[in-house]
């Protein structure tokens, strides 16, 4: 009876956004008993929006959920996005319903996170980008980008130096690099005082976001290892990952191509709530350039050039 009424009570209070919603939504799915911090198909349509599972690779075996576009034949480009800390891909569901049409997307909840396994989380960065693995494979003739959001940016990084060949451009989002903000900084505090009585995605942040710094040269490594153009795009507002050390990220490292340093006026940590149509506009800026060769098969595919040849 009373968890019956906490549950309805929960459902009509309006959703915070930025930081609180981590939170509600990490009791609310509590309380609710759901993996799902945000029930996906309430807010968007499956034709809209698609659930996906798939094995963890490197042996590992486990299932990992994401989301995902929903597409009547696989897009020229394909957009992987390896989220933060909560790993929730619910919230990039807003960017997903914004993609164009010849755009695929796929935003995984990592492991540990969400329907995620291992349930006790797994705080090894190279272990999760070998477990991601299988989200580097694309159809035929499709290409991949693949975003690092957050905490996520350094598996990503991980990711895109082991498998060099297949990521056409790697993007460093929001970029958490063991440099806290003042709100990260609080709530990293804050959890770890409270992770007994946390729910379980908070605790897993809370401990993966604190063991970060004896990590983060996985990161340095990866990226001199990267042969994709890579850009590192991070909000001027952000102050949870302090702009400055994406900066110096981009500066100082020396990698196959120059990174792409852009800064983005007003926008804070959580890009994926504030605007989706603008953070869409930021990711079709890293997708590269048509090189000589694709231009012309183009121009010669053309419906005009086709039916001039059969002429």
């Amino acid at each position: 009876m009373w968890d019956g009424e906490i549950k309805s009570a929960l459902t009509k209070i309006k959703r915070p956004a930025g930081v609180l919603a981590l939170g509600w939504a990490s009791v609310e799915s509590a309380v609710g008993g759901r993996t799902e911090h945000r029930p996906i198909h309430d807010l968007y349509p499956p034709h809209v929006i698609r659930k996906i599972a798939f094995t963890a690779g490197g042996g590992l075996g486990w299932k990992i959920a994401a989301l995902g576009t929903v597409r009547p034949a696989p897009a020229p480009y394909k957009i992987v996005v390896v989220t933060g800390a909560p790993s929730w891909a619910e919230y990039w569901a807003p960017t997903l319903a914004a993609l164009p049409a010849n755009r695929d997307m796929i935003v995984v909840n990592r492991p540990g996170y969400g329907a995620s396994a291992p349930a006790d989380g797994m705080y090894d960065i190279q272990t999760q980008a070998r477990a991601l693995t299988p989200l580097l494979q694309t159809a035929r003739g499709q290409k991949l980008i693949l975003v690092g959001q957050s905490y996520g940016a350094a598996i990503a990084a991980v990711m895109a130096a082991a498998q060099p060949a297949r990521v056409q451009s790697l993007v460093l989002l929001s970029s958490y690099l063991s440099d806290p903000g003042p709100t990260a900084r609080w709530l990293v505090e804050t959890g770890a005082r409270f992770a007994r009585v946390l729910p379980r995605d908070l605790r897993h942040a809370v401990a993966e976001v604190s063991g970060q710094p004896t990590q983060i040269h996985h990161l340095h490594a990866a990226l001199p290892k990267v042969r994709a153009p890579i850009h590192v795009v991070h909000g001027e507002d952000d102050d949870f990952a302090p702009i400055a050390a994406a900066r110096a990220l981009a500066r100082g490292t020396s990698a196959a191509r120059p990174i792409r340093f852009e800064a983005v006026p007003g926008a804070g940590h959580f890009f994926t709530e504030e605007a989706p149509d603008r953070l869409v506009a930021l990711l079709e800026a890293c997708v590269p350039a048509p090189s000589r060769w694709e231009q012309t098969v183009a121009r010669w595919a053309a419906p005009e050039r086709g039916r001039l040849a059969r002429g």
